[in-house]
């Protein structure tokens, strides 16, 4: 017997189709099966008036932190997170203890994803062994097994006789390598921007130089090396610019921004709260301006939350010794809704093509679209429901957030994922 899901009186968008317009949206058997105006009688109905149906939100960087630290958060947590943020894909980075470095890592990351029966998780392998940036990790073998891409996230690949045959290496997989693009030379124990407010705070600054050296690199060996390259977490007016030539160059090139990035600058650590200690750091207002541009002219590819969880315990040490990182996935969509379509940055069918499509082609995923025929993943948004980001009421294990007590808009009322409903809000 055939299952129906039928949405309703929506309106459905999908970029990589073109469509943007009021209609229904019929799933059988886990699958789209058609849109447009259902008339037949279906069993399960999600009315929809008011809402956006739109193809299911793709996250390519979280940090579930199992295994080694599943105290701060678990593939089961971390999942159910996501389907409460509307995302049904995501993609594990592979900086956990043990890292994740051969197939057998990748396997257990996949199997905990489908035991959690929530959102679709994948993972990227670790480019070097232990992350040390010495040798290489089992790239073939990891990529056989499933990952999605390859990076040393935390870290950037300093050696670039390494990176290169990283690079070279991965091209016959056709897989993606990730660059996490920071010079160590230019870091020391930076903890936030270095400029005047690191100068005034008193606390050692990274430049923005560690990140565009490492991009501009980088850039030099792509020119070497057919593969796919993805700059994470780009942070810097400097970075657009290698990314506008390089792109320009048409070279095998994306790049991805974190919402805490478009919202708060170097002056939010002015209490020391680390809540605001990032890598790469929050940087000047000249740096956000030159992001959310960046967004608007079609440079960046992706909107990635980067959620890293932490204890409360460690993010309650002074600065200079609390880790890095916010956890953001829950309140994600609100974020980029404030940062990027209040202010008239992009419009809702541009939102979701840097949540969705795109992401998906960076991964390599057949995900991102409504087309018929594909997977039922689907995000049901409210554009206009309002809410306090409460962290007390995150599914995640962990409470490191700045956001806590901001008003935004944009709620996930239901999330889809192969055709079952894997989330709905109380207030749908």
């Amino acid at each position: 017997m055939n299952s129906e899901l039928l949405i309703k009186n929506g309106r459905v968008i999908d970029p990589v189709n073109g469509i943007d317009k009021e209609c229904d949206v019929l799933i059988v058997d886990e699958k789209i099966a058609e849109i447009g105006t259902v008339e037949k009688p279906v069993q399960t109905v999600i009315d929809a008036a008011g809402k956006l149906v739109v193809p299911g939100l793709i996250d390519i960087h979280v940090h579930f932190r199992e295994p080694g630290d599943e105290e701060e958060e678990t593939i089961a947590s971390g999942s159910a997170a996501a389907v409460a943020a509307g995302f049904t894909s995501v993609v594990c980075m592979p900086n956990t203890n043990p890292v994740i470095q051969n197939e057998t890592d990748v396997e257990y990351i996949h199997r905990k994803g489908r035991q959690a029966r929530k959102t679709h998780v994948y993972t990227m392998g670790a480019i070097t062994k232990g992350l040390a940036g010495v040798e290489l990790a089992e790239m073939g073998f990891m990529a056989e097994a499933g990952a999605v891409g390859f990076t040393d996230d935390g870290r950037g690949v300093q050696d670039p006789a390494v990176m290169l045959r990283a690079l070279k290496y991965a091209a016959m997989f056709d897989v993606v390598v990730a660059q996490h693009c920071q010079d160590e030379s230019f870091t020391g124990n930076g903890v936030m921007n270095s400029g005047y407010f690191s100068t005034i705070l008193g606390l050692p600054g990274i430049d923005p130089l560690a990140e565009e050296a490492i991009l501009w690199r980088d850039i030099q060996l792509i020119k070497k090396a057919e593969v796919r390259y993805h700059a994470q977490h780009i942070s810097t007016a400097g970075s657009v610019e290698l990314m506008r030539a390089a792109k320009k160059d048409s070279l095998p090139i994306t790049c991805e921004v974190a919402p805490h990035h478009l919202l708060l600058t170097e002056q939010c650590c002015a209490e020391y709260d680390t809540n605001y200690k990032v890598n790469p750091p929050l940087r000047a207002e000249k740096d956000v301006e030159a992001l959310k541009q960046a967004i608007a002219e079609g440079l960046i590819d992706a909107l990635a939350t980067d959620h890293a969880p932490h204890l409360q315990s460690e993010k309650e040490l002074e600065f200079l010794t609390a880790p890095f990182g916010i956890a953001s996935l829950e309140c994600a969509l609100g974020l980029y809704v404030k940062a990027l379509i209040e202010p008239g940055v992009l419009d809702w069918p541009g939102l979701i093509r840097l949540m969705a499509e795109k992401p998906a082609k960076i991964i390599g995923v057949d995900k991102g679209t409504l087309g018929r025929g594909k997977q039922a993943d689907v995000t049901i948004i409210d554009p206009n429901a309002e809410y306090e980001i409460d962290v007390n009421t995150f599914r995640s294990k962990s409470r490191n957030c700045p956001y806590h007590g901001w008003k935004v808009k944009g709620k996930v009322v239901t999330t889809i994922v192969g055709g079952e409903i894997r989330f709905e809000s109380e207030s749908r």
